[in-house]
């Protein structure tokens, strides 16, 4: 885990940027997690991967203030993705229920504030996208008032 979601990010931004500096721009986008601004039970690993991860977003800013390199992280909270089922090893009833009660972020909800991100005017920079689903006020703070259908 801490290959795929920091040491991975590192050596590729370390390359990429190689680039970007040549041509005095780029927008660099790493996509973090609500679990890189709070810790929960059950996440000490993945919650310091993307902890790590946001340290160094923030960090390449810093190193990248004065060119036209952008820096942005994306946090999202609960996104339906297949990544649950397999968190829960195949097991889709218990992938359905981490969303139960809610209307969870898509992959393309998602998608769409990268998108914001990248356009915008070239003085602009997002530096931190936290999405949540309208239902969600923490990592684990989920209001599950949505009446599911029969």
């Amino acid at each position: 885990m801490i290959e795929t979601n920091f040491l991975s990010v590192v050596m590729l931004t370390r390359e990429l940027v190689k680039g970007m500096m040549e041509r005095n721009r780029g927008h660099i986008v790493n996509m973090s997690s609500i679990a890189g601004k709070e810790a929960y039970s059950g996440g000490g690993l993945y919650c310091g991967t993307k902890f790590a991860l946001d340290a160094y977003t923030t960090a390449t800013r810093h190193e990248l203030v004065g060119t036209n390199i952008r820096v942005t992280a994306v946090s999202p909270g609960a996104v339906k993705t297949e990544f649950s089922v397999v968190r829960f090893k195949g097991d889709q009833q218990r992938a359905d229920d981490v969303y139960k009660g809610i209307d969870p972020l898509t992959a393309a909800d998602i998608a769409d504030n990268v998108m914001y991100a990248l356009t915008r005017p070239a003085h602009v920079q997002m530096c931190d996208m936290l999405v949540l689903a309208t239902y969600q006020c923490s990592a684990k703070g989920l209001a599950r008032v949505k009446q599911e259908s029969q």
